[in-house]
């Protein structure tokens, strides 16, 4: 079996601006029956302030793989990453791992640190004291196209 290589991401600075958002219609979107026009009521929505809560330690990076498909991080979603977050257990983390940026569930038990990817056809990483390793942020959330 060859195993496939670990994501690369690609990362991109945020540039924030003074644009007070685009329109948002604060109602539901009916996924049955529509619903009348009448009832939409405009506001206006910024994702940046949806999305980002520290915008000093806020990056975006792009996934390049499918070792989280199983988390809904699929090949060119867009990252919101915060570095300013704890990594903790269960969290989904973007970690420099021996020259590499890779994105991975952190397991933290016992007997040390994996990454875990979300795809079976990848294989957990134990972090060991021969590694080279950082957590560089925790995602917070994923921008995908449909």
């Amino acid at each position: 079996m060859i195993l496939p290589k670990p994501n690369t991401l690609t990362f991109y600075t945020p540039e924030f601006t003074q644009n007070p958002g685009a329109p948002f219609y604060n109602t539901g979107i009916s996924a049955g029956f529509p619903s009348p026009a009448d009832d939409f009521k405009q506001e206006r929505l910024s994702l940046d302030d949806m999305l980002v809560k520290n915008k000093l330690a806020t990056f975006y990076a792009r996934v390049s793989g499918q070792s989280m498909i199983g988390a809904g991080l699929n090949d060119n979603d867009l990252l919101v990453i915060d570095r300013s977050l704890e990594p903790e257990h269960n969290k989904i983390a973007v970690c420099f791992l021996d020259g590499e940026f890779t994105v991975k569930r952190l397991r933290v038990e016992k007997d040390g640190v994996w990454l875990q990817p979300e795809n079976a056809n990848y294989k957990p990483i134990k972090i060991t004291e021969e590694n080279q390793f950082i957590i560089w942020g925790i995602v917070t959330n994923v921008i995908k196209k449909l």
